[in-house]
């Protein structure tokens, strides 16, 4: 099956929406088979339980805001 240059872009135009959408399924099918998951908030990171309880696990640098274009040098 091939397909056609306009329907490539379409899928590609997806792809941001259908990771989130992956993710937060990932998120909650672990919380629903029993185990835990770490979750970031503000510079700090929890680890999450089934029963919504919350564990502080580390504080790490708050997240840097980042315009749509801008580019960014790692050091």
């Amino acid at each position: 099956m091939s397909l056609s240059e306009e329907a490539i872009c379409f899928l590609e135009e997806h792809i941001p929406e259908l990771a989130e959408a992956a993710l937060v399924q990932a998120y909650w099918q672990a919380l629903a088979s029993g185990s835990s998951v770490l979750e970031s908030d503000n510079g700090v990171i929890y680890e999450v339980f089934p029963d919504g309880t919350r564990k502080f696990v580390k504080a790490i640098t708050p997240p840097t805001t980042v315009t749509i274009g801008e580019t960014r040098v790692m050091r």
